[in-house]
């Protein structure tokens, strides 16, 4: 991912008396990396290091520090591009469009049901320490995106987290201004559908298009395998149950054979592609939130409880009681 959102984890670190270079540095990470927003880091990389941020400031909401002074210009281009469009929602779903040329580890979700909008952010990498942090983090930023788009009248009616509460919610009630939900199956902000039509002040066609002409140039140095995009879209395509082979061929433009028989050239299934990423949820789900495997079964769409117990024995061999009991003890 582009290191445009940490840019100012330094400062943020010197103002609570700790060494920046000592720090990142104790992450694996050069500082001067951070000298250019442009610059590239793993995903995994920045969740260490938000974590090991957390840990040493004494600060359980380090990650949400960093997202509240980020906005849409973290994003590069990306978020350029979404200041000049005509309103809200082409904003967001350009946005959603092109974040994988700046995150490779997550995907924004975009659903509107009954007049309601629920904006999220979901992790699809495996094995990222830090979650939590970068969590805050994110949905720090996509609230002062939405700042940007709408103006300050916006608030959301609440505000949705994938893990615990913490011990302190007040830097959280005073950053968003609106309830807070823990332990729900996806990090998001809710508003009314309205503010999709939410003509975008500094709107810019001829602007626009000089970024679309851009943004349409990375896309095609963009040369991810198909089981690469596939891992990337499987995870939102999950949580809204859209996941059948025929919905995801439908995305990708091509008959449900023709993805099959390119799966199969680089040798895994579909099914084992869903199984992969569905056990990933369910991991996150049973270690960050107190869902209960109902709930959790409800999520990934399973017909009941025993249904959803039964594939995750198969996947880990245990339990998925046994299995949270266990990670609980090794945090």
């Amino acid at each position: 991912m582009r290191v445009g959102p940490l840019i100012e984890v330094p400062q943020l670190l010197r103002e609570r008396g700790v060494d920046p270079v000592e720090m990142i540095s104790s992450a694996g990470l050069d500082i001067t990396l951070l000298n250019d927003p442009e610059n590239m880091i793993a995903f995994a990389a920045m969740g260490r290091l938000l974590k090991l941020c957390a840990a040493r400031t004494q600060c359980p909401h380090f990650g949400l520090l960093v997202g509240q002074r980020s906005g849409p210009d973290c994003l590069g281009i990306i978020g350029l591009l979404a200041q000049k469009m005509p309103n809200v929602g082409s904003a967001l779903r350009s946005l959603i469009l092109h974040l994988h040329l700046h995150d490779r580890g997550a995907v924004p979700v975009l659903s509107v049901e009954q007049g309601v909008v629920v904006l999220s952010y979901l992790i699809y990498q495996q094995g990222v320490e830090g979650s939590n942090q970068i969590y805050d983090g994110a949905i720090a930023i996509i609230f002062n995106i939405m700042r940007a788009l709408c103006g300050p009248a916006w608030l959301p009616t609440e505000v949705l987290f994938s893990h615990h509460p913490p011990g302190d919610i007040q830097p959280y009630h005073h950053f968003f201004q609106a309830p807070l939900r823990f332990d729900r199956e996806q990090t998001a902000l809710v508003f009314p559908a309205k503010w999709l039509n939410h003509t975008v002040m500094g709107a810019d066609p001829l602007i626009r298009q000089q970024f679309e002409q851009r943004i349409a140039v990375l896309e095609n140095l963009d040369h991810r395998d198909l089981v690469g995009q596939l891992r990337s879209v499987l995870r939102t395509l999950l949580i809204t149950r859209r996941s059948s082979l025929e919905q995801v061929a439908q995305i990708f433009s091509m008959h449900r054979r023709t993805l099959n028989r390119r799966l199969e050239e680089q040798g895994c299934t579909f099914q084992g592609l869903v199984d992969e990423v569905r056990y990933e949820i369910v991991r996150q789900l049973l270690e960050n939130t107190r869902l209960s495997m109902c709930q959790i079964a409800a999520t990934l769409d399973y017909a009941d409880a025993s249904a959803f117990t039964r594939a995750f024995r198969r996947w880990s061999g245990t339990t998925p009681t046994a299995w949270r009991s266990r990670s609980g003890e090794r945090a």
